[in-house]
């Protein structure tokens, strides 16, 4: 009985999912604008966060960072930090870093294309992004590639596709596209393929300026519009231990002064560009954070800027960094820490360094991402589809990350717990040893009570078996072919190609923007 009143729902439960009553499932979660429902867990006592804080002060009052761009020596030589000119060290002072967290806005509105995709970037906010910046792509049919720009184009359509991606980032590097035009591909890609928030390479001014006139013209912004609100974003990576170098320091001032985004994250792996312990790669980390926040600030007072932090270790014995390990999260929480003693939202990272999609890279990245929400993370870059340590995004990887994220996702839905869902009626309407199935408890609720797996299969072996045996990555491969051959872009994005193409073939006519180094 139990059997065939079960076989009954799954038979009701597909009606509803593929349409054959009329109608999909009535499901429909909503994953755009998430809240951490989890207390942040410490790894430090507050004595420890304070002494870390107050370490890495000291560290730029007095070693400085060495700052490779001279606009951003004088910047910051003006506002009273000792410089050296021959050795490019910048000495910058607390009282400097204290006045420039006093002006870090707590809480930044980032916009979308629909304001439905619209963010808020603050403590207590959680945000997924995909894997970004490989230079290779790798799938089961097609092996492992340097990245294109027809790849890249793919996975800006399935970043569009899954709500619980919330920001769009350069997954890979389109090799095949001239350096100095790659910006106007990779720009026009996000912005007619996707409504979301865009990346922007930080990759020199004359890059930049193309790229934010982009955005401009796809929003329909007039310049005041564009630098009174933040539309889009970059990550500035510091050259860990204690240095910035031109583009990096120049897309600061570059986006502090148009009021666009700045992830400013140091690099620290313990044991190679950091101290060996997670205590001292934090204390690098944070002074280096601290030191390009200060640059954003004095550039314009306000300026958005989200406190990075990407700390793991290496492995001792081949140099090769590891993600995932206790070391990852660890800094994970540790970095949270000292981003609520600033009180700034603040960028964690995921990852695997497997080299394909196995247990061991759901492990490390499953593990990362749990660092990241138990840290209070505002924005977990990498948080689906990197492999390699970052010298590869999968597309299957993709796919089963994502049902890790819409995991996550679902517990941040406030669990009923009234009268109603306590359920009494239904448990005295069924009698010991009856079911629950036919229950009317269970039928007001069925089609919508459960998360419905993407990847996961919960057929018995039997079925599984006569179904092919596919594992869950071969499974992903046919979801995400599904989804790039059913693919339609917003109606509002598809509708900035003309505008867009006319700025490119003017600007490809002219030379382009070569990258600055």
């Amino acid at each position: 009985m139990i059997d065939e009143a079960a076989r009954d729902l799954r038979r009701e439960r597909r009606r509803g999912r593929t349409g054959e009553a009329g109608s999909e499932s009535s499901r429909r979660p909503n994953y755009r604008s998430l809240k951490n429902p989890f207390l942040p867990q410490p790894v430090f006592s507050g004595d420890q966060v304070a002494a870390i804080h107050g370490t890495a002060l000291r560290v730029l009052e007095e070693f400085g960072i060495k700052v490779l761009l001279p606009e951003a020596r004088t910047i910051l030589a003006n506002a009273g930090a000792l410089v050296d000119e021959d050795s490019q060290m910048v000495r910058i002072g607390r009282d400097m870093v204290e006045a420039a967290l006093a002006l870090a806005p707590r809480s930044i509105p980032a916009y979308g294309g629909d304001r439905s995709r619209d963010l808020m970037l603050e403590l207590g906010t959680m945000t997924f992004l995909a894997g970004s910046g490989a230079p290779n792509v790798t799938d089961l049919e097609r092996g492992r590639r340097p990245g294109t720009l027809a790849a890249f184009e793919e996975f800006m359509k399935l970043l569009q596709h899954f709500d619980v991606l919330h920001m769009l980032g350069p997954c890979i590097e389109p090799q095949d596209v001239d350096t100095r035009f790659r910006h106007y591909a990779t720009g026009r890609a996000q912005l007619t393929l996707s409504d979301k928030l865009p990346f922007v390479f930080a990759r020199g001014t004359p890059q930049i300026d193309d790229s934010f006139e982009m955005v401009r013209l796809a929003r329909g912004l007039s310049e005041d519009e564009f630098r009174g609100g933040a539309y889009c974003y970059t990550v500035i990576n510091t050259n860990s231990p204690r240095q910035l170098d031109i583009p990096m320091a120049q897309g600061i001032i570059d986006f502090a002064r148009a009021g666009q985004v700045s992830i400013i994250t140091p690099f620290c792996l313990a044991g190679a560009m950091a101290p060996i312990t997670v205590a001292g790669a934090l204390t690098l980390q944070h002074a280096e954070a601290l030191a390009g926040l200060t640059l954003a600030q004095l550039v314009r007072p306000g300026a958005p800027v989200v406190y990075g932090s990407f700390s793991s270790n290496v492995d001792m014995k081949s140099g090769a960094p590891a993600f995932g390990t206790p070391e990852h999260i660890k800094a994970t929480l540790g970095a949270g820490q000292l981003a609520r003693f600033t009180g700034l939202p603040w960028r964690s990272g995921g990852g695997s360094a497997a080299n394909i999609s196995d247990a061991q890279a759901a492990h490390e990245t499953q593990f990362a991402l749990w660092g990241s929400v138990l840290a209070g993370a505002t924005v977990c870059i990498h948080a689906a589809g990197w492999l390699e340590g970052g010298l590869s995004v999968s597309f299957e990887k993709l796919i089963t990350d994502i049902e890790a994220l819409q995991t996550v996702a679902e517990l941040c839905v406030t669990t009923p717990g009234d009268a109603d869902a306590i359920g009494f009626e239904a448990i005295a309407e069924v009698q010991p040893g009856g079911h629950f199935f036919s229950a009317a408890h269970t039928m007001a609720r069925y089609r919508t009570a459960f998360y419905e797996p993407l990847v996961a299969d919960w057929s018995n072996f039997g079925n599984w078996t006569a179904a092919g045996a596919r594992t869950a990555t071969e499974r992903a491969t046919g979801i995400w072919k599904r989804i790039l051959s059913d693919f339609q872009p917003p109606q509002s994005a598809a509708a900035t190609a003309g505008v867009l193409d006319e700025f490119i073939a003017r600007r490809t006519e002219e030379g382009g923007a070569a990258p600055v180094s």
